[in-house]
């Protein structure tokens, strides 16, 4: 269909992916400014303040890089209540208000332990927010047949601002001074992109199957003419929107069902709960097999294994994240499709597994004057990276999308995301106390008893068995 590449509706897909942003450049660019002398300065993270209390100084470094976590999985709840309430548009435009007065008082915290804290939990209630809203409008403006593609640029942004941000703190460590200004601008770069898409949210239309839903039709039609580039009369458009009506009549059932009717259909009809249960399941192995955690320290990960160098380290996380990102996107636009999400799905985690296990052998019993052996481990981050990429990196936002019927789609997919932010929180904050108090080995060794023990039978049952709502 030409409509699927008119240039509106690419820049509704990049306005509406711009909201992966704030996410992607918290694990990138913030995770990394921590390292930067000028925080470490302001906010008492110099290791030698701490020499006799490692542990106190994981604790703080956890605290502020988890905050923003922990915002974000109730900003996710909160999401579910605006969706379909105050529309998908005007849900994305407040979440990004929210991020972004957050982000705001986080950067002018100016050294203030406990308000940098408050702020980063305010900012991250946006961004747990934009986690649902903008991957379910896209799912809901993209025809059937690239619904699956449209949701995974979502992914792609988030990966090319992670990235970006490594390299942003690479240049502001060798370009600015250690002063306050130098950590400043690092954490408001993602300002700018997420102001621009704020700007062009207003350019337009709401979801056509939410207006839909609302008994709007009129306007429904007129969302879907201008973002497939057709007339309102066009057969092939009044196609598409009998589909958008026919869903319409769920919608509106579910807008006069409770909540916790709702609820009860999901965990009494068995399969809307072996869906829900799928979608948790990817979310909780996602994250306990390393996940975010490994992302938010990747630089300290690749000093200890020995990249030598503030800079060099910071050079090569932003490497890592090209990795994360290329491999994203081939997987994402073709192979997934091709290959298969379960094989997909199965092969990151077993590469995930091997990486792990080397790297616990390397930390535990590998001398550190191994020259080989450390090359090696830095080369292993990198094949995470892959196995990170072709498997639990887009497909659990995929399936969360595409598995349940528009009726129970948006609170069953706040509630997966919840889950995924609660769970990223518990993984990034700590992360840094196993590393310190794990002595590294056995970190790794948790996270690949994780991924061995996955049960990986079972997960292939699942993903065969369950039917994809179209």
């Amino acid at each position: 269909m030409a409509a699927r590449i008119q240039p509106f509706f690419f820049f509704a897909i990049v306005v509406l992916a711009a909201g992966g942003i704030p996410k992607g450049y918290d694990e990138g660019g913030f995770s990394a400014s921590v390292t930067l002398s000028s925080f470490k300065q302001d906010y008492n993270l110099i290791k030698a303040n701490w020499k006799h209390d490692p542990t106190g100084l994981a604790n703080r470094t956890a605290n502020i890089t988890s905050f923003g976590v922990l915002g974000a999985a109730f900003g996710a709840l909160i999401a579910f209540f605006c969706n379909d309430k105050l529309g998908r548009l005007w849900s994305f435009r407040c979440s990004i208000l929210v991020w972004a007065s957050g982000l705001l008082m986080q950067v002018f915290s100016s050294g203030i332990f406990g308000f940098l804290l408050f702020s980063r939990i305010w900012s991250g209630l946006g961004a747990g927010a934009l986690t649902v809203v903008s991957p379910l409008f896209l799912s809901e403006i993209a025809p059937a047949k690239t619904r699956g593609m449209t949701v995974s640029i979502y992914m792609v942004m988030l990966l090319s601002f992670l990235s970006l941000g490594f390299f942003v703190n690479y240049g502001a460590n060798l370009h600015l001074s250690s002063t306050r200004m130098q950590y400043r601008l690092v954490q408001s770069i993602p300002l700018i992109p997420v102001g621009l898409a704020f700007i062009g949210s207003f350019f337009m239309p709401d979801s056509p199957r939410w207006l839909a839903s609302k008994g709007r039709h009129t306007e429904s039609v007129a969302a879907l003419a201008r973002l497939r580039g057709m007339g309102v009369n066009d057969p092939e458009l009044l196609a598409e929107h009998a589909g958008v009506e026919m869903d319409s009549a769920s919608i509106a059932e579910m807008k006069n069902a409770s909540l916790k009717s709702t609820a009860v259909e999901v965990l009494t009809s068995p399969t809307l709960r072996s869906r829900f249960l799928l979608a948790l399941a990817m979310q909780t192995i996602s994250q306990w097999t390393g996940g975010n955690g490994i992302t938010y320290y990747i630089s300290d990960i690749f000093q200890y294994a020995g990249i030598t160098g503030s800079n060099t380290s910071l050079i090569t996380s932003g490497a890592y994240g090209l990795v994360k990102l290329l491999f994203t996107m081939i997987f994402a636009w073709g192979l997934i499709d091709m290959i298969g999400r379960r094989r997909c799905f199965m092969a990151g985690l077993s590469l995930q597994c091997a990486t792990h296990i080397y790297m616990a052998v390397y930390f535990g019993a590998i001398p550190d004057t191994n020259e080989s052996a450390s090359n090696a481990a830095v080369a292993s981050v990198f094949v995470y990276a892959i196995g990170w990429s072709i498997g639990l990196c887009t497909i659990p936002y995929i399936y969360g999308t595409e598995l349940f019927p528009t009726k129970v789609r948006s609170l069953c997919y706040a509630v997966v995301m919840a889950a995924h932010w609660f769970f990223q929180f518990a993984v990034v904050r700590v992360t840094p106390l196993m590393l310190a108090s794990l002595d590294k080995w056995g970190a790794y060794t948790f996270w690949a008893c994780i991924s061995f023990s996955a049960p990986a039978r079972l997960w292939e049952r699942l993903l065969s068995r369950v039917a994809l709502a179209s």
